[in-house]
């Protein structure tokens, strides 16, 4: 607005730019807008896409990772108030909502008040996809005290399940944390909510080493985290592309599929100890041919089974277009990883982080001692032929690198197979940012301009390749994420299901205390 100008040239905008601008805010700062006139109170009635989540009506001054109980009890009731009020705005027939995305807590009455609500809405057809992630008050496995309170949890979240059967019936995405239930508990859910599409568990169970059979006709993403299984059991899953599966009990094979003709992005994550049987990836995905692959290590010992090129092998990579590797651990050969090379003909772009994540690692000795880690991390692996061609990889991208000999063996091999590679990516440890701790480790990255060129010399020595080695500091970074639909799958962030994937969408979003223990964001590039 110029000065001495009073024309409000924003208000000038057409609606439907207007209500595209308020979609992309959560509900509070939305409302916020109401008060600039009366139309602008109108145009939030004409949202299409309503995102309630009770931690955003925190006080500012109020941590989100400390909240007491009194707190959780006031933002769970201006959730529900906030939830009735934009409801009751919509009239039938007109400002359909494709979304509603709330977040709150198992409290009181306020979860079933929150589902009658919305069970009402969609009962009128004023709401197309709906979306609940349910909270306990305790994000983290450590704050658990005993299963005892597991399972009052699971006990709260049954009543108001069956309290509100109209709006698990038209549920499109559920998330859930910190919950034991009965044997038939999760069968239940997956039961009565035909609609679900997505369903992610977070420390949700049966008990310690109980089995999970899910069968469901609309399914399309499955996300378990840190639950306590000693087996998932995929039965019929017609509509599932995405999985993913992070922390299990090894007491047999972890996972096994059945019907899921459309499974095509993996993430697999866990820390494999001394007594863990190592994974054969032609058996633990077999009767699949995914396209996008995401394997977590945690820093800890490679629970990967290099294997050579069979049939088997070959049918389960065969459509593989993209590869992640997290957190490998420092200081061991990677030379392993080619198998994927020779076994995934039509790989495209391979990404890998070598990291000793340290505040996410177990670093005091008679623990790790108690709990059976191994002190080899590495995994060995040398049938690779030394005339192997591949010829679809064009792109590699290192974070972690270092100028030792193990990385630049690895590089220069990958370059020698890969004869149409285009680029190679190596960024230091230190642009792997952690808001939880700090890298204190010395680093032996080429930063300086000598430095690069002296490294471009010993990785192409003796080899003929056109790639271009990209080993420049963060701020001339290219810009670049990994697949899209790994992101999605692991992008958990603002603790919303629809939130966490729009936001993984549009690269970031925000940040979430929950699931950054599991899927670190700088780990996504």
């Amino acid at each position: 607005m110029g000065k001495g100008n009073k024309d409000d040239r924003l208000s000038a905008l057409p609606d439907d730019i207007l209500v595209n601008i308020l979609d992309r805010l959560n509900v509070p700062e939305a409302a916020r807008t109401s008060i600039l006139s009366r139309w602008w109170s109108q145009l939030c009635a004409k949202l299409s896409r309503l995102i309630i989540n009770a931690l955003d009506f925190l006080p500012e001054v109020v941590s989100r990772t400390n909240i007491s109980v009194d707190e959780v009890v006031k933002i769970n009731a201006a959730a529900a108030k906030a939830t009735e009020s934009v409801l009751a705005r919509r009239n039938l027939g007109e400002h359909t909502t494709h979304l509603l995305s709330t977040t709150f807590y198992l409290r009181g009455d306020v979860p079933i008040f929150i589902g009658h609500a919305v069970g009402h809405a969609m009962s009128i057809h004023l709401v197309e996809n709906v979306e609940f992630s349910i909270r306990t008050g305790k994000d983290h496995v450590a704050e658990i005290e005993g299963d005892d309170e597991l399972v009052t949890w699971a006990r709260e979240f049954m009543l108001f399940f069956d309290a509100c059967p109209n709006a698990f019936g038209g549920l499109t995405s559920l998330d859930l944390w910190n919950l034991r239930f009965g044997e038939s508990g999760i069968s239940c859910i997956l039961t009565t909510c035909k609609q679900l599409k997505h369903l992610y568990l977070y420390n949700c169970d049966s008990g310690d080493g109980s089995t999970l059979q899910v069968e469901h006709a609309n399914l399309s993403v499955l996300c378990i985290v840190n639950c306590c299984l000693a087996q998932v059991k995929l039965n019929w899953l017609p509509q599932l592309t995405q999985l993913a599966f992070d922390g299990w009990i090894e007491l047999q094979d972890p996972l096994v599929l059945g019907h899921v003709p459309l499974l095509e992005a993996v993430c697999l994550t866990n820390v494999g100890l001394s007594v863990n049987k190592i994974v054969k990836l032609s058996t633990f995905l077999s009767s699949t041919s995914i396209q996008d692959l995401k394997l977590g290590f945690c820093s800890e010992k490679i629970w990967v089974q290099p294997e050579c090129p069979m049939e088997s092998m070959a049918s389960v990579f065969r459509q593989l277009r993209f590869v992640n590797l997290v957190e490998l651990p420092e200081g061991y050969d990677l030379t392993w990883t080619m198998f994927i090379l020779e076994a995934a003909p039509f790989l495209k772009e391979l990404y890998m982080t070598i990291w000793d994540h340290v505040c996410h690692m177990e670093l005091d000795e008679e623990k790790r001692k108690k709990l059976q880690y191994s002190e080899n991390k590495g995994v060995e692996w040398g049938s690779t032929a030394s005339d192997f061609q591949h010829h679809s990889l064009v792109t590699l991208v290192i974070f972690g690198f270092e100028s030792e000999e193990y990385f630049v063996s690895y590089v220069k091999r990958i370059m020698a197979a890969a004869i149409n590679l285009e680029d190679v990516f190596l960024y230091s440890r230190l642009e792997l940012e952690c808001g939880k701790c700090q890298d204190l480790k010395p680093t032996r990255f080429p930063w300086t301009k000598r430095q690069q060129i002296s490294l471009k010399k010993r990785i192409t020595a003796g080899i003929e390749s056109f790639a271009i080695i990209h080993s420049s500091g963060p701020s001339r970074r290219r810009r670049f994420l990994p697949p899209p639909i790994l992101r999605n799958l692991v992008g958990g962030r603002d603790g919303g299901a629809g939130g966490r994937r729009e936001s993984a969408a549009a690269a970031g979003g925000q940040h979430d205390e929950v699931n950054s223990t599991y899927f670190c964001g700088c780990c996504e590039g």
